[in-house]
C-alpha cells in the first residue's frame, strides 16, 4: 500500500503556464495551479499583441474539494502575466458558484460588471493602470509625500 503525501501548511503551490500565438497576432496561454501532484485549477489566457488590448480568460476548478486559496492563486497567476499586465481590460469567464475567483478579481481589478450566462458568470473589468510614473513606496510602505 502506498502512502499519501501530505503537504505541509503554508507550503508553496505549483504553478506552471505554457504560452504559444495562434492565428493573427494573439497570444494563448494556459495556467496550472497543482496541490502536490493533481492540478486543481487551470486558465486558458488569449491576449493580443501590444498593449491596451483585452485579455480573455476562462478559469476552471477540478470537481470536488479544492483548498482554499488555491483558485485566488490562479487568479494572481493569471493577472501578474506580463502580457495581462499590459492589457487594458480583460474579460473572464468562470463557474457561477466560483466565489472565491470573484472575490479575487474583484480586489484587483476596477469598474467589474458580472452576470450569469448558465453555469458561467461573465465578468468585464479594467485592469489597474501601469504603476509606472506612481511614487515608490519607502521601506515601511508609506509613499513619499509631494515636496518631501
Amino acid at each position: 500500500m502506498r502512502a499519501a503525501k501530505k503537504r505541509a501548511p503554508g507550503s508553496v503551490l505549483g504553478i506552471r503556464s505554457w504560452r504559444h500565438r495562434v492565428a493573427g497576432h494573439d497570444l494563448r496561454q494556459r495556467v496550472e495551479v497543482s496541490d502536490g501532484d493533481r492540478t486543481v485549477a487551470t486558465a486558458e489566457v488569449t491576449t493580443s499583441e501590444g498593449s491596451g488590448g483585452t485579455a480573455r480568460v476562462s478559469l476552471r476548478a477540478e470537481p470536488g474539494h479544492i483548498t482554499p486559496g488555491r483558485r485566488a492563486s490562479l487568479v494572481d497567476a493569471v493577472l501578474d502575466l506580463p502580457e495581462v499586465q499590459e492589457s487594458a481590460r480583460v474579460e473572464a469567464a468562470f463557474w457561477l458558484g466560483d466565489s472565491e475567483s470573484l472575490h479575487q478579481l474583484q480586489e484587483r481589478c476596477e469598474d467589474v460588471s458580472t452576470r450569469p450566462a448558465g453555469w458561467s458568470a461573465l465578468l468585464d473589468a479594467n485592469l489597474p493602470s501601469s504603476h509606472a510614473g506612481r511614487p515608490v513606496p519607502d521601506s515601511a510602505g508609506k509613499e513619499p509625500q509631494p515636496g518631501a
